[in-house]
């Protein structure tokens, strides 16, 4: 290793030139996702055109997608070690910026690091890629006349015809296999996401809300028949499943919105530890493992699971854009949830559990947006991002979510006095407890997130909150009372 190390101090002594790959390398990401993510974000059926394009060459698709494409490259995920050791080797030798991203996005990336003395890149005609890159690079250096950093296996053809090779990897795989047609120079370890990253990324945590699809078969006491049982867990994952690949598709098209934000910038994608191509292969195979086992259960469950798909994907394109349609959606989701348990039993939806919830997640919904508003107060800005809302919206919003939360109150209330309530409880006076023990609940969360400490998610701090599960735990008490 020292010895590889000298040889790249050698070549910075001899101004050999010092070529930088930029996907997966510079930045920890890459350029053509990226810019066909952001593209398909705002024009869906765009995919379409795309194939089209690629039929011309990989050079011709990635100058259509850049023409139609802006990206903030102060957002990208860069390779801070990296950038900080290009800047030491400047003042030595020539720092080029050698990549097969198209050349109108790779210039305003160019720019902002500012560390390269000329940029090459594709330029719609050429993908400059493998060997198309090292027939240019020896054209212009000669035969050994530069290093060469990169990142993948690609990567080798130019290494072939390097002076020296600098590998940018997990593990030693590359450089190994580099050390046998270069020299080889230094190596930047990145770090890749293992299972955990993967969690985060699927959002594990977040199936806590797809218990609603119990609430049917508590809400008609049916929890000790095993086959309503087993299809109400079956229900569940379907929807976990369901869920996790809508979260990773929602990622993929929220990046550069993610990354302005200071908690979703650490998410997987947003971060660069999860390589972007891993996204939408993982996001399919979910969809269609969630479908093949709500096939299991009645067709009416898998129209259920349709339509959550498609309401939460139309919500992650566009609808989400859209001032109070996106919670009024968001309550609509979580609803779809409790519908979903009741077609998993072959059970009839009741009126009451569904004006409940939508009500009471309407207002937990407007909660998400408040929070997300104050920190974009607090940080001094004034417009969210990918969002229809600015600061001036937080008292309308906290308004219109307590009021909401009082109406689910509401509504449990004349529950209680109905024949409905009659027919299912030996005691239904009983449940008047509920009304006084929600009234707190839906106080103190409002409360909770006026002083700004509330969790970006009221769903995550209502399961985490100790107050919270405290009521949980008397509130089925009281249930039990009452059957």
């Amino acid at each position: 290793m020292t010895q590889s190390l000298h040889a790249t101090e050698d070549s910075g002594a001899t101004g050999i030139p010092l070529c930088v790959d930029l996907d997966g390398t510079l930045i920890h990401s890459d350029l053509l996702i990226e810019s066909a993510l952001a593209l398909v974000s705002r024009q869906p059926l765009v995919v379409f055109a795309m194939l089209l394009w690629l039929l011309r060459g990989k050079a011709h698709l990635k100058r259509k997608i850049a023409e139609r494409v802006e990206l903030d490259p102060a957002t990208l995920p860069y390779n801070q070690e990296l950038i900080a050791w290009l800047h030491t080797q400047r003042g030595f030798r020539p720092v080029i910026l050698c990549t097969a991203s198209d050349s109108g996005l790779v210039h305003p990336v160019a720019t902002h690091v500012g560390v390269f003395d000329d940029v090459l890149a594709s330029d719609g005609r050429t993908n400059l890629s493998g060997s198309n890159k090292a027939k240019l690079l020896v054209e212009r250096y000669g035969e050994r006349g530069f290093d060469y950093i990169g990142n993948a296996p690609v990567d080798l053809a130019v290494w072939k015809r390097a002076n020296a090779a600098l590998v940018v990897e997990h593990g030693h795989a590359l450089s190994a296999a580099a050390s046998r047609v270069t020299s080889l120079g230094r190596r930047f370890e990145v770090r890749r996401g293992g299972l955990r990253t993967w969690a985060k990324a699927l959002r594990l945590h977040q199936w806590v809300k797809n218990v609603l699809v119990f609430l049917p078969l508590l809400a008609s006491h049916r929890v000790f028949e095993v086959n309503a049982v087993i299809a109400s867990i079956v229900g569940f994952f379907c929807f976990g499943l369901c869920a996790s690949s809508v979260y990773l598709t929602n990622d993929l098209l929220d990046l550069a919105s993610d990354r302005q934000h200071h908690r979703k910038r650490n998410r997987p994608f947003a971060a660069g530890t999860l390589p972007l191509i891993a996204g939408p292969i993982v996001a399919l195979l979910l969809l269609v493992a969630g479908f093949a086992l709500a096939l299991t259960l009645s067709t009416g469950f898998v129209a259920v699971l349709l339509g959550y798909f498609v309401l939460t994907s139309a919500y992650s394109f566009q609808l989400k854009r859209v001032m109070m349609l996106d919670v009024v959606i968001l309550a609509t989701l979580y609803t779809t949830r409790i519908l979903a348990g009741t077609a998993a039993i072959a059970s009839s939806p009741s009126f009451w559990l569904l004006a409940f919830s939508m009500f009471i997640f309407l207002s937990l919904a407007m909660v998400k947006r408040y929070v997300e508003l104050l920190t974009l107060q607090t940080s001094g800005k004034v417009t969210a991002s990918g969002r229809g809302y600015d600061v001036d919206d937080i008292p309308l919003i906290q308004s219109l979510g307590a009021s909401s939360g009082y109406l689910a109150v509401l509504v449990l209330a004349l529950y209680v006095d109905s024949t409905a309530s009659m027919k299912l409880y030996t005691h239904p006076h009983y449940l008047w407890m509920l009304c006084p023990l929600l009234l707190y609940w839906i106080s103190r969360t409002w409360a909770v997130a006026h002083r700004g400490v509330m969790h970006d998610d009221p769903v995550v701090f209502a399961v985490m909150d100790r107050t919270s599960r405290i009521i949980g735990v008397i509130a089925a008490m009281v249930v039990a009372f009452a059957v």
